[in-house]
């Protein structure tokens, strides 16, 4: 966390909130030093996930806190979101999977009642082909989903919406839902 020694109540409290946070015990979440230059005050969190299918995401939570505001946030506080999974080829050829990334945010926000303005970002997907001497899969095919918004009400909400981002990501099923899979010609409930 930057600027700790004079950290504004909000900050302090917007901070506590991430903190807090509880994650589903697929997810694992770490502070990290946050970006030195984008606000005065600034707090990050990364995450990781592994969905049923071996999907593996990472991810990045900041907060950000200048007490001047910026034209741009629409507020004091911002909000950065950062998500990159590798998916199976067959997934990244759905041309509406940005389409997709995107609503996994939207609907993520609005399941954990965490108002927001100001929201923006982009949802990229590539594909990558090894060649020569690189180790690895001959292909891969990633997904990167960049958003930042400003946030409306306590911070709480915010950080449940990106752990449920991420697990939408990587395929989990909402808590207390079981995923059922074949195992020998049986469906069973993991």
């Amino acid at each position: 966390m930057t600027g700790t020694s004079t950290a504004p109540e909000l900050f302090v409290q917007a901070v506590a909130a991430l903190r807090s946070l509880r994650p589903r015990a697929e997810l694992a979440l770490a502070e990290v030093r946050p970006p030195q230059r984008l606000a005065p005050f600034a707090y990050a969190l990364t995450a990781e996930a592994t969905g049923p299918a071996d999907v593996h995401a990472t991810g990045r939570l900041i907060l950000l806190h200048d007490p001047e505001g910026q034209e741009a946030w629409n507020g004091v506080l911002r909000v950065v979101a950062y998500v990159r999974a590798e998916l199976d080829a067959e997934l990244a050829d759905d041309p509406l999977l940005p389409n997709v990334g995107w609503s996994w945010l939207t609907d993520a926000l609005a399941a954990a009642e965490a108002g927001y303005s100001a929201l923006g970002g982009t949802v990229t997907d590539t594909s990558s082909a090894r060649f020569g001497d690189i180790a690895g899969p001959a292909r891969t095919d990633d997904l990167e989903l960049r958003a930042s918004w400003t946030p409306t009400g306590g911070l709480g909400p915010h950080g449940e919406a990106f752990c449920d981002l991420m697990a939408s990501v990587v395929g989990l099923p909402p808590e207390g839902v079981a995923l059922f899979t074949q195992r020998g010609g049986q469906s069973a409930a993991k």
